[in-house]
């Protein structure tokens, strides 16, 4: 079965799982209902109010920050060369969520900036925590070897999550808001929030495609990136930031939700082999479907209450890790 054959099918799935989500929830819908309200213009009934302001923007949502957060850990696993690794190892979620827990309890606001403020400033936050990783990891190791990286940025997410605790300690009446934005969540979050979050992933994704070949190259290690004229520290530095971009971004938005850009990227590579121009297209559809498919389980098992998806991503990504742990040893 050649990739084009796999990939069509991954779409297919990917579309299947994102109708269900419309369709699925605390009040079912059914499909001739949905199909009215999406394409025959019907906007009046109450299952056409619940798709256009609830169901569509939160699913949508969800596929961008699920195919942001795959397509972020795809660039840190292959240019750190290390399957472990993941923006939020790295501690780009956790300074990212910091960032934004801190702006909340102070009520600072950018009107210029509008809907965009809170990507931009977990963007911003999380760029800081990679550009801080890179300088310690410059001043222990001038090789900047990927174990280093990858300890500094647990090192710095356990500091940033600690800050974190402190933020929640003093939050007052916002600390619920806070806490739900920490275990990640999608409820109450309409179009513009995918407004807000839709030009970072587009972004991101175009500007590493142009990278798929250092990708490449950088998983085979420096020696053979230095042969082939890639200059290894300076494009590691580069894609770091793209990844940044991506998670910081999410983050922000939605929350921490972690492991699903650990494990999709493993997918990805295993169905269509280790060729980036393959591999990140791939990890966006499969990041996307699986945190579609965790909202709706976040959503629905426990309703009307609803669980924070970053828990249900958790408890998938967890016996995940240590599987791939082990196997990796």
């Amino acid at each position: 079965m050649n990739n084009k054959f796999k990939f069509c099918i991954l779409t297919a799935v990917a579309l299947c799982v994102v109708c269900v989500g419309v369709l699925i929830g605390t009040v079912n819908i059914s499909p001739v209902d949905a199909f009215r309200a999406i394409f025959g213009g019907e906007r009046a009934g109450g299952a056409a109010q619940i798709i256009w302001n609830i169901r569509l923007p939160r699913v949508i949502l969800a596929f961008c920050v699920g195919a942001a957060l795959a397509v972020g850990g795809a660039i840190v696993q292959s240019s750190l060369k290390n399957p472990l690794a993941s923006p939020y190892m790295m501690g780009v979620s956790s300074g990212a969520a910091f960032a934004v827990g801190l702006l909340t309890i102070l009520g600072l606001t950018a009107p210029f900036l509008g809907m965009f403020f809170l990507p931009m400033a977990g963007f911003i936050a999380g760029m800081l925590t990679i550009f801080i990783v890179i300088i310690f990891a410059v001043k222990i190791d001038k090789n900047m070897s990927a174990t280093t990286l990858v300890l500094i940025g647990i090192i710095l997410a356990m500091f940033f999550n600690a800050a974190q605790t402190i933020i929640v300690s003093l939050a007052g009446d916002d600390v619920r808001r806070i806490v739900m934005f920490s275990a990640g969540s999608f409820a109450f979050r309409g179009w513009p929030f995918v407004f807000a979050l839709l030009p970072f992933v587009l972004l991101g994704i175009v500007v590493v495609m142009f990278y798929t070949r250092e990708l490449d190259v950088l998983t085979l290690g420096d020696e053979q990136a230095k042969s082939a004229g890639v200059e290894a520290k300076k494009v590691t530095m580069v894609l770091l930031v793209i990844a940044s971009v991506l998670a910081g971004a999410s983050v922000a938005v939605v929350g921490v939700i972690g492991f699903v850009d650990l494990a999709t990227p493993h997918l990805a590579r295993r169905i269509f082999g280790s060729r980036h121009v393959v591999v990140i297209p791939a990890s966006a559809l499969f990041g996307g479907t699986l945190m579609v498919l965790a909202d709706l389980l976040a959503r629905t098992v426990a309703a009307p209450s609803e669980i924070p998806v970053g828990a249900v991503t958790a408890l998938i990504g967890a016996p995940f890790f240590v599987w791939l742990f082990f196997r990796k040893k």
